[in-house]
Formats: C-alpha cells, sequence, structure tokens
C-alpha cells in the first residue's frame, strides 16, 4: 500500500490532481459533492496513516469522535435555558478537549523520549480547533452546531498536518456556499499560483537552504567550537542565517500547498506567512509570522487573560497585566513546541523582546517630536528585527544544545 506524507513527494501531488478533477468540474458548474469531498477527505487521511501508521490512524479516529462528543455535549449545555454559564462546566471542557494532547506532549519527557502511542499527525493544530470552537459556544458567537459539519471541518484535509489553523464559522460560511462560477475561476487561478509558489519555496528554496547548505555549517561550526568563546564562529552565524531561511521556506511552502489546494476545494483557508522578515518590530512579526498560530493564541490566551486580569483587578497598572500576559502566552507556545530548555528560552525571549517593544513605542509616542522618522530608520528597524529573529530561530533550532553539550 502507498504510504504517502502530505505534499511531500510526486505521487502525493498525482493523487491529488487525479482527485480534484470531479471536484473542480463538480464547483465550476455550482455544484459542491460533499459525498465526494468526504471520500478524498478520507481517502487522503488513510494514505497518511497507512502501513506502519495504523495505529496513528486510530488514535485519530478516536481523537475526532471524542472531541466531536465533547464539543456537542457542551453546545447542548451552553444554549440549553435551564442551565447556567458556569465556568466550571466550560474549564472541565476546555480540560477535557486538550487532555490528548497533553498527554502526547509530557510522554516523550516522562517515558525517556519516546512517543506516545496515542499521538498523530497534526493532533496540536485539531485541539487548537477544538479548544477555539469551545471558547466561542461559550461566548456566544456560535448559534448553531452540526455534528457532521464539525467533523468535516476538523478532518479537512488539506489543513490536517500543520495547518494554517481556520476558525469553524469562517470555515462552514465557505463549505455551505458554492462560488459562482466567475469567482471560482479566480479561486484557481490563486490556488494554483500558490501550489507553484509552495514548489519553489519548498522543493527549490527550502532544498537548498536545510539540506545542501544547512548540514555544511553545522559541521563546520561543530568543527570549530573548541576555537571560540562558546562555539561562537562564522559558521554558527551561517548556521544561525540558514537554518532561519530553510525554516521559512519550508514552512511557509508547506502552508501554500494548503492554501492552494484549499482554494481549488472553494474554500478560502487563511493565509499563514504575509513577508515576514520585512517586520519592523518584534510584533509586526508576529502578525506576520505562522499568522494562523499567533492570532489563535492572542485571540484565545493574551486577550483572555487579560480581559480576566482587567476584570480580577490582578493589578493596578494595564502595562503589568499585558507583561504577565506576553509571559503566560510565549512560555505557553514554547512548550507547546517540547518541554526542552531551548523551546523554553525561545519563547521566554520573544516574550521579553514584546516587553520590551511596547516599552519602545510608549516612549517613542512620548518623544516622538525628538527622533527621526524616515526610510533609514525603517530600514535600521527591518535590519534590527531581522538579525533577533534569526538569533531566536538559532535557539529553537536545538542547534546550540549539540554544540554545548553533546
Amino acid at each position: 500500500m502507498l504510504n504517502i506524507q502530505p505534499y511531500q513527494n510526486p505521487q502525493y501531488f498525482l493523487l491529488l490532481l487525479l482527485a480534484f478533477i470531479p471536484l473542480v468540474i463538480g464547483l465550476y458548474n455550482g455544484h459542491r459533492w460533499r459525498w465526494y469531498e468526504s471520500l478524498i477527505s478520507l481517502l487522503f487521511i488513510f494514505l497518511i496513516f497507512d502501513a506502519d501508521k495504523t495505529i496513528q490512524g486510530f488514535a485519530l479516529i478516536g481523537y475526532t469522535i471524542t472531541q466531536a462528543l465533547i464539543v456537542k455535549i457542551y453546545f447542548h449545555y451552553r444554549t440549553n435555558k435551564r442551565f447556567n454559564n458556569n465556568f466550571w462546566i466550560f474549564a472541565v471542557a476546555i480540560g477535557l478537549s486538550i487532555l490528548q494532547l497533553v498527554v502526547v506532549k509530557l510522554t516523550p519527557l516522562l517515558a525517556n523520549g519516546k512517543d506516545s502511542i496515542i499521538a498523530f499527525l497534526g493532533i496540536s493544530y485539531l485541539t487548537f480547533k477544538t479548544v477555539g470552537m469551545i471558547i466561542e459556544i461559550r461566548d456566544g458567537a456560535i448559534k448553531e452546531f452540526s455534528f457532521i459539519k464539525f467533523l468535516q471541518f476538523l478532518l479537512f484535509f488539506p489543513t490536517i498536518s500543520s495547518g494554517p489553523i481556520d476558525r469553524y464559522r469562517r470555515f462552514i460560511k465557505d463549505y455551505d456556499n458554492v462560488p459562482d462560477q466567475s469567482s471560482y475561476i479566480g479561486l484557481i487561478g490563486q490556488g494554483v499560483h500558490y501550489i507553484f509558489l509552495g514548489l519553489l519555496y519548498k522543493f527549490i528554496l527550502g532544498y537548498l537552504f536545510g539540506t545542501l547548505w544547512l548540514p555544511e555549517l553545522e559541521q563546520m561550526a561543530m568543527a570549530q567550537r573548541h576555537n571560540h568563546p562558546f562555539g561562537i564562529s562564522l559558521a554558527l552565524v551561517g548556521v544561525m542565517y540558514c537554518y532561519s531561511m530553510y525554516l521559512f521556506f519550508d514552512f511557509a511552502g508547506y502552508s501554500l500547498f494548503a492554501v492552494g489546494t484549499s482554494y481549488l476545494m472553494g474554500i478560502k483557508t487563511p493565509m499563514n506567512f504575509n513577508l515576514p522578515f520585512i517586520s519592523q518590530n518584534i510584533k509586526d512579526f508576529w502578525n506576520r509570522w505562522h499568522m494562523t498560530l499567533s492570532f489563535w493564541f492572542r485571540d484565545y490566551v493574551y486577550m483572555r487573560f487579560v480581559f480576566w486580569a482587567l476584570k480580577k483587578k490582578l493589578f493596578k497598572s494595564r502595562i503589568t497585566i499585558a507583561n504577565l500576559g506576553y509571559l503566560l502566552l510565549f512560555l505557553l507556545m514554547g512548550l507547546w513546541h517540547g518541554e526542552y530548555w531551548y523551546y523554553i528560552i525561545y519563547g521566554l525571549l520573544h516574550a521579553g523582546l514584546m516587553i520590551g517593544n511596547d516599552a519602545w513605542l510608549r516612549f517613542k509616542k512620548k518623544h516622538q517630536k525628538y527622533l527621526p522618522s524616515n526610510r533609514f530608520t525603517k530600514l535600521s528597524a527591518i535590519f534590527l528585527t531581522f538579525n533577533i529573529v534569526c538569533f531566536s530561530f538559532l535557539i529553537f533550532s536545538g542547534f546550540l544544545d549539540t554544540l554545548w553539550f553533546k
């Protein structure tokens, strides 16, 4: 049997092309064949979890059914006028929805690096979708719930493994409607453009930086580590920039494939990257980098914490509350990647950078008449932000752990 990973080899794209011919014809003629979309989604999910990943496939099936039941039960509770909007019921629903992800994330730490048997590709992103759904149900933003449509939302195969992270209301709005012929032709054009741009990013630029150049630079940096304080050499600087470019082109390329494929299905999945390396400060960077993840954490972690802290008058200063929110936000983001020191330092570094950036913006606003603002200052801000971000990616890569401790 075939065992292929999303957007990784020519076989996957060939199967995608063949499977999409009837779907594109149907949408072009004003018909969304939901049964066919479900069929090809199941087919591609089966191919992902075939052969040696069968256990992961069963874990995914159990997970999606459980998550859908949790959401369905909470929706019934929240919309039933006989019940009060009890916070603890909401907390239990959130706890149950993230339980499998927490087990998966903690297992390597507690089991000497072994992965959990209930882990599967894309569990984090599906959990984020479910948690966002429960929060919006509590807020009253979601008025209707369909068990089948929620499963469609969770198992939307173009984005199942690594996002982008869509929102239920936005997804269902597209899913319930068929674009007119003119609009769909535009979506096809955009989708094909994104797929070809993804090919450039992932298979050419990502290959150059990640496969050809990065291993050579890492070997050079390891060979030179005893000749320089803390192993800091020109080769290590090369690793920093090369890894940063690889990380961007590989992940952005994958995201472009997912978005382009979604467009061909008449679903406008949100973009994940928007020229992040021209950011003028760190906040601007997080508004451009892995946007669906950063916006998810902003909306469902940072803003919720700040609102709660202000309501409870945890501190008198709004600035203090905002700063604590940054620490919570980026510490969680770091821990989500893993329980290693470099992920935690990466998160805390970005929290510190956000706190410092806000302090600078307040200072700049107060003294703007004394501070120049021109093309040179903007380019300098871009240059500084780019290098700080690349340094943080060097930490994130874990290479310093190998360089210093292995």
